[in-house]
């Protein structure tokens, strides 16, 4: 099953949703209509009725995203940048921290700008062999957005984000590994196929516990302790009660894999 939308492609397989970013003249540069064609994806993947219980993100043919399409712009007269930012990226950058299921970004190629941001919203973040990340903010005069600072100092730590930011070089992927600003590298050729995989897997979990978690790990660096031990007590009671919970003690007594159905 595929579903196309402006700029952007899904394809069913089946409990997971691939959706690929589908502007590879530009390198699958983020324009507003991309943006647009993304939201509408991950809302058609986070609709219940449609069945998913997980998403790959990726990007056609040789890269991931370039970066804003500089080069295009609906708006009429000189950009406010900052106010472009609030228009089109950050309701995005919302909709991919609140999806209901997990998330596994395939990074093919180029991660740059506000394509590496989008990037690293993934819950697990794998690149090719051939990929690299560049905070190339600084070539064209800007600062680093799409929540890098927030991201950056917490998943390489501060001297590291710094350096990416002020000097906009190339971090290839297998860097960013040993960096631990993503999860995997693998062959070019078996990236599409790894991520397809490690999706499978989740979405064979128990879906509303893994969405709960992601929850948690987003809120977390913004609570004191005692504030995450009652968030981490909320949302353990709401998982207390699914049926997933239920199968994985019935499973686990009887000494068998747990079937869940994310509910």
């Amino acid at each position: 099953m595929r579903k196309d939308f402006d700029r952007v492609y899904l394809t069913g397989r089946g409990a997971v949703a691939v959706i690929t970013l589908n502007h590879p003249e530009v390198v699958n540069a983020i324009s507003p209509r991309m943006v647009h064609g993304l939201l509408e994806a991950l809302a058609f993947a986070n609709d219940k009725g449609n069945g998913f219980r997980a998403v790959v993100l990726t990007g056609e043919g040789r890269g991931f995203s370039s970066g804003a399409h500089l080069a295009e712009s609906p708006d009429a007269g000189p950009p406010d940048a900052g106010l472009y930012l609030d228009k089109y990226y950050h309701p995005l950058l919302f909709a991919m921290r609140d999806l209901e299921m997990p998330l596994v970004t395939a990074v093919n190629g180029a991660a740059a700008g506000i394509g590496m941001s989008i990037a690293l919203m993934g819950d697990l973040v794998l690149a090719s062999r051939s990929a690299f990340f560049q905070q190339a903010f600084a070539r064209i005069g800007l600062v680093p957005d799409g929540g890098s600072t927030w991201l950056l100092p917490r998943l390489i730590g501060l001297a590291r984000a710094r350096e990416l930011s002020l000097l906009a070089e190339r971090l290839p992927a297998e860097t960013a590994l040993a960096w631990g600003l993503i999860n995997r590298v693998y062959d070019d050729a078996a990236l599409l196929d790894e991520a397809l995989a490690l999706a499978i897997r989740l979405a064979e979990g128990p879906t509303l516990a893994l969405t709960a978690t992601r929850r948690l790990y987003w809120a977390s660096p913004d609570n004191a302790f005692k504030e995450q031990l009652e968030l981490e007590k909320q949302e353990q009671s709401r998982a207390g009660k699914t049926e997933d919970f239920r199968e994985g003690i019935i499973a686990f007594l009887k000494k068998r894999p747990a079937q869940f159905r994310g509910r």
